[in-house]
Order: structure tokens, then C-alpha cells, then sequence
């Protein structure tokens, strides 16, 4: 039975990867380790009754000496890194970022060639490693590309694929780099790609008050996708599944310019008796996109088995229904703050 250690667990992604962990009878246990021990975001995916198999482990990835001290004694068979500040908390504190992003990544890895029992290591990258999308002529964006991230968060996630790299180099420890764009669906509160999801919350919020809600997105372009329970199956699969050697991938998503998404969030509002409050639009000051469209999915997929590519409309009708549901039951979080 697999150990499994997870950095993040509390937060949007690991919470929906958990819940897929937790489907599979390989998994015997799930330490998590969170900042806040804030379990809300759990309990959206398995309700107020945890999961016996899950443990719990305040520690902040930055706590290096606590890190030494208290990992090894789990002896985790698995370890997936999900803990990180994201691109606007790392804008505000440069030095938070980097001893949380780097630091952190860099101690989980040194403290995991000690581990004598570990088999795979998943660290969660990001799409932010690209380069703006017009330094790339392909019209499918591969993981072999050469790589520019535009912002602290980006540069940060990339030394994150280098210290993966070196790791694997040294202990030949399956290891997995995960590289995600824009997740939106339940769960996602938080970062400068949550705009999408905030959408759906702000038609969802007007349907059950009653009051359209209008809602600007601040950016414009092109954004490439990801429904959330597929980004919890390819954390899970990438875990469990059969693997060897050392890889960075693009996760399965799908790119659409932000005014087609809208577009797609009032057919869906509509067809759910909710369009009178999909009152959608792009605000007239809105900058371009910072992060890269138009990934290539094809690598995962041929490594990876059965993993999920939800399409954009059935993702949107999910996620429109379940908040929908959420804020009849007063658990809908959505603040006017972030349109």
C-alpha cells in the first residue's frame, strides 16, 4: 500500500487530487501538509466526514529544519509538491516567493534522497515557464521549446523543473513535472488565472440572489483550459501510474480565445434557466494574457494512460450547477473584489 506525502493538500488542486487518490485501493495513506490546516477545501470534494486514510501535518515548505525532522519519519512511497505561492502573492513579496517557491522545492528535494522507500516525486510546474506565445511558430506548443517564464512565479517553477531534474539525475526516483495553465471549476479561489471561475461564480451568485451580478474579465487573448477534476486525475494517474525516468508535461487543456469561454458560460447560463445573470463582458483597460495558448498535449498522452480531457461546455455546465448549489447553501466563496 502506497504512503503518499502532499505538499498543498489543502489548497484548490491538491484538495481535487486527494479526492482522486482516494478511488484508488493502492492508496493506504495521505499525510498532508498545509499552512493554514484550513480542511474546507476537502470537504468540497469529500464532504464534513474526512477520509480516515487522510493525516494531517502543519508545516510550511519554507521551514526547511521541519522539513528534515518530520518527512523521513512519514517515509512517504510517494511525494506530490503542490505547496507555492502563486504569480500575485509572488509579485507582492519577491523574497516570500522564492523561499517558498525555490527554497522550499529545493529542501523537499534534498531531504527526499534520503528517503529509502520513496518511487515517485510529481512536482507541480506551470505553463508560466513558456515565453509570451508569440516567440513560439508552432501552432502547438511541445515541451522541448526553449523557455522564458515572464514573471517571477514563472522563473521560479522552472528552477523547480531543473532541481526535479537534478534529483532524478542523482537517486533515479521516478519524477514527474506537471506544467498547468488555466484550472477552473470548484475549488479554485485563489491566482491571477482564477478570473475564468470567478465568472461562473459571479452568474451563479446572481442566479440565487435574484440580482445580475456583471462581471468584467481583466485580461484578453487566448487561454488554454483545464477543468478541474481533469487537473486532480492527472496529478492522481501521473502518481499511480507506471513510470520511468525523469519528464516535464504539458497537462491536457484546451485553448479558446476568453471571449469564446464567456460566450460558452452564457449558452450554458441560458440552457440552465441562469442567463438573465451571465452578465459577462472584458473590461476596455484589459492587458493580454500573460501566460502561452496553445499547448501540446500529445506527450502526456502517450505516456500516460485514460487521462480526462472534459470538454469546455460539459466543464462549464459542472462547474455553473455545482456553485449554483454552493451558493444556495451559503458555502459559495466570491468577493466583487475579484472582478
Amino acid at each position: 500500500m502506497h504512503t503518499i506525502f502532499i505538499t498543498g493538500g489543502t489548497g484548490c488542486i491538491g484538495s481535487v487530487t486527494i479526492y482522486k487518490l482516494l478511488q484508488s485501493p493502492e492508496v493506504g495513506k495521505i499525510v498532508i501538509a498545509t499552512r493554514s490546516n484550513n480542511t474546507d477545501p476537502l470537504k468540497l470534494w469529500l464532504g464534513n466526514h474526512l477520509d480516515p486514510r487522510l493525516e494531517f501535518l502543519q508545516l510550511d515548505v519554507s521551514d526547511y529544519s521541519a522539513i528534515n525532522a518530520l518527512v523521513p519519519k512519514i517515509n512517504p512511497t510517494h511525494i506530490i509538491h503542490l505547496g507555492a505561492y502563486q504569480s500575485p502573492d509572488c509579485s507582492k513579496d519577491h523574497i516570500g516567493g522564492m523561499e517558498i517557491n525555490t527554497g522550499g522545492t529545493m529542501a523537499l528535494f534534498d531531504m527526499a534522497e534520503k528517503l529509502p522507500d520513496l518511487q515517485r516525486f510529481v512536482f507541480a510546474s506551470s505553463a508560466a515557464v513558456y515565453g509570451v506565445r508569440s516567440m513560439y511558430p508552432e501552432s502547438s506548443i511541445p515541451e522541448n521549446v526553449p523557455l522564458a517564464p515572464p514573471n517571477h512565479y514563472g522563473i521560479w517553477k522552472l528552477a523547480g523543473e531543473h532541481l526535479a531534474r537534478l534529483f532524478y539525475d542523482k537517486t533515479k526516483v521516478a519524477t514527474v513535472c506537471l506544467r498547468l495553465n488555466t484550472t477552473y471549476g470548484k475549488g479554485r479561489e485563489k491566482g491571477m488565472t482564477s478570473a475564468p471561475t470567478n465568472a461562473l461564480k459571479a452568474v451563479a451568485f446572481g442566479a440565487d440572489s435574484g440580482k445580475p451580478i456583471p462581471f468584467e474579465m481583466p485580461y484578453k487573448g487566448r487561454e488554454n483550459y483545464h477543468y478541474v477534476e481533469d487537473v486532480g486525475d492527472h496529478f492522481s494517474g501521473c502518481t499511480l501510474q507506471k513510470f520511468e525516468g525523469f519528464g516535464a508535461f504539458n497537462i491536457k487543456g484546451k485553448t479558446i480565445a476568453i471571449s469564446e469561454f464567456l460566450s460558452v458560460v452564457k449558452q450554458q447560463a441560458h440552457e440552465l434557466g441562469m442567463g438573465d445573470y451571465a452578465q459577462l463582458t472584458i473590461a476596455e483597460n484589459a492587458q493580454p494574457n500573460l501566460f502561452v495558448s496553445d499547448l501540446s498535449h500529445e506527450k502526456i498522452d502517450r505516456t500516460f494512460k485514460g487521462l480526462p480531457l472534459t470538454d469546455i461546455s460539459k466543464g462549464i455546465r459542472n462547474s455553473l450547477i455545482e456553485f449554483k448549489e454552493m451558493a444556495a447553501k451559503g458555502i459559495l466563496e466570491y468577493s466583487k473584489a475579484s472582478t
